[in-house]
């Protein structure tokens, strides 16, 4: 009877989130719509929408999944420090590209630069953490912190270098913005993430063992090794892509994945990743509907979330050491 109020709960609360996301983003796409001009606002929004749902799914599945493999529920990619990398490898292009830096900073160059140093950054950082069998938390946490301070450090002494103009460009990229989506680099990153989800399709049922640990994992058939490192590099990849594509939202994933963890009672990660894309979606497009209709872009997209997921990480740290 329990289980079956709790199933109730998780279903009220799913269709409460799909209300929301549909009211918001049908705010979104047609409030202020006329027949003079839709033609030119309508395509737009709906490419926002449309980088909203990829970046909810990639920054969802990759949560869900890394913390499955940590087993632990406060580390996320980001907080790993890949957002500074990121930023550090936006201002080195800024300052070594020359006549070039304005195309390359909207272009396939710069976006597939960052894909590819983040995935081999970020895969060959996740091999280092998760070689033995002890994964400590305060250890990894340690480690997302020295990584972030060392790339923030790195990029702050090469922005003083960059004259004014340089400067104001590389701006642009610091916050996550969906205002000046790249359509071509979003059919690439749709086309990346399809790939992805049919690569992983199979793995779910794997990972509901995994989140047992490896001895029970092994035990129970599991080759651990193989599905710990291909969802490593998955997670990789979906990280690199929304990161690339709209820039940082640091603290989204553990957001999502806490609110995910506490509405569903399932271990099964087919429901679990659903969840979590339904609750990122719908935080992702009603911050941004905020963030354009209400603040009149005066506050971006990325301080709503960070701001909220910030407090709630921190909460949770405090939560753990009292524990």
């Amino acid at each position: 009877m329990e289980a079956v109020k709790k199933h109730k709960k998780t279903i009220t609360i799913a269709a409460f989130f799909t209300f929301v996301l549909v009211l918001t983003g049908g705010l979104f796409l047609f409030q202020g719509l006329t027949i003079k001009n839709a033609y030119f606002f309508f395509p737009r929004r709906l490419v926002k929408i449309a980088a909203v749902l990829l970046v909810g799914y990639c920054v969802s599945y990759s949560s869900v999944t890394f913390q499955t493999i940590t087993n632990n529920r406060l580390l996320t990619p980001s907080i790993m420090g890949f957002d500074a990398l990121y930023m550090f490898i936006q201002t080195v292009i800024v300052m070594f590209s020359g006549q070039k830096k304005i195309a390359m900073m909207s272009g396939y160059t710069n976006f597939f630069i960052s894909v590819i140093v983040m995935i081999i950054c970020s895969f060959g950082l996740f091999l280092i953490l998760f070689r033995g069998r002890e994964k400590n938390i305060y250890f990894l946490l340690l480690t997302g912190t020295v990584i972030g301070s060392l790339f923030g450090g790195l990029s702050s002494f090469v922005q003083v270098l960059l004259d004014p103009h340089e400067f104001s460009i590389l701006q642009n990229k610091m916050f996550a913005s969906f205002n000046n989506i790249n359509q071509n680099l979003l059919q690439v990153s749709a086309v990346l993430v399809v790939v992805t989800m049919l690569l992983t399709v199979r793995d779910n049922p794997y990972l509901d063992v995994v989140s047992l640990g490896q001895e029970h994992a092994v035990n129970l058939g599991v080759n651990y090794r193989r599905v710990v490192l291909k969802n490593l590099m998955i997670t990789a990849v979906l990280v690199s892509v929304s990161t690339a594509l709209v820039g940082p939202i640091t603290f989204l994933g553990i957001l999502v994945v806490s609110i995910t963890r506490k509405v569903t009672t399932t271990y099964k990660h087919t429901a679990r990743i659903a969840m979590a894309f339904l609750t990122s979606a719908t935080l992702l497009v009603s911050a941004m509907y905020l963030a354009e209709r209400v603040f009149k872009f005066s506050a971006p997209i990325s301080v709503l979330i960070n701001f909220a997921g910030g407090i709630y990480f921190i909460y949770l740290i405090l939560k753990e050491r009292k524990a």
